[in-house]
C-alpha cells in the first residue's frame, strides 16, 4: 500500500514550544501553499484521511477545494500527533533534562508527559494502516504530523516489531506543508 503523508502547515505559535495533541491552528496562507503543492502531485480519487487537529484539517480543507475529485475526508484520531501531557506548549529548553533522559532509556513505552509513549503512538498508526489493508485500499492520503509520519516510517522497515531505542526512530519527517510517499 502506498501512503501520500502531508504534513500540516506551519502552526500560528512561538518558535521553541512543545506541542503535540494540542489544538492549534496552521498559518491560512501556507496551509494553502501547501495544498496546491500537493494537489499538483496527488494522483486522482484517493481516499482522504484527516487528524482530529485543526491544523491537519485547515491543510485538508484546502486539499480538498482544488481538488474535488478526492473521497471526502475521514477524521481520524490515530493520525493526531503524540499527547506530550504536561509538556505540552511548555518551552523545549524549560523541560527538565532527566524527563528527556527518561525517555530516552525507555524510549518504546516512558510516557513523555504522562499521557502517551511512543509504542502506543506507533500501534495507533499501525491500526490505522491495517485497517485500510482490510478494506483492501491500495493508496491513500493522510493529512497528519510529523510524529506520526515518523511512525509510519519506521512500520513501513521495522513491520509489527517493537520499537527498542531512540535510535530506531526515523529522523526525517517532512517539513511542514511538506508531504512523502511511503510504501508501507
Amino acid at each position: 500500500m502506498k501512503l501520500w503523508l502531508l504534513r500540516h502547515a506551519k502552526v500560528d505559535l512561538d518558535e521553541g514550544l512543545c506541542y503535540g495533541a494540542s489544538d492549534l491552528t496552521a498559518i491560512a496562507h501556507l496551509s494553502l501553499k501547501a495544498a496546491r503543492a500537493a494537489a499538483k502531485e496527488l494522483p486522482l480519487k484517493l481516499p482522504l484521511r484527516v487528524s482530529g487537529l485543526k491544523r491537519a484539517q485547515q491543510l485538508a480543507l484546502e486539499l480538498c477545494r482544488l481538488r474535488s475529485d478526492l473521497q471526502p475526508p475521514v477524521v481520524d484520531q490515530r493520525l493526531n500527533e503524540m499527547d506530550f501531557g504536561s509538556w505540552e506548549l511548555q518551552p523545549w529548553d524549560k523541560i527538565p533534562q532527566t524527563a528527556f533522559d527518561d525517555w530516552m532509556a525507555d524510549f518504546a513505552y516512558y510516557r513523555f508527559g504522562g499521557v502517551e509513549s511512543t509504542q502506543q503512538v506507533i500501534q495507533r498508526v499501525a491500526d490505522a494502516i491495517e485497517e485500510l489493508r482490510n478494506q483492501a485500499v491500495q493508496e491513500a492520503v493522510w493529512v497528519t504530523h510529523a510524529g506520526v509520519i515518523r511512525a509510519v516510517a519506521y512500520l513501513s522497515v521495522a513491520g509489527s516489531r517493537k520499537i527498542t531505542s531512540v535510535g530506531e526512530w526515523p529522523k526525517h519527517a517532512p517539513d511542514p506543508g511538506g508531504f512523502v510517499v511511503i510504501e508501507c
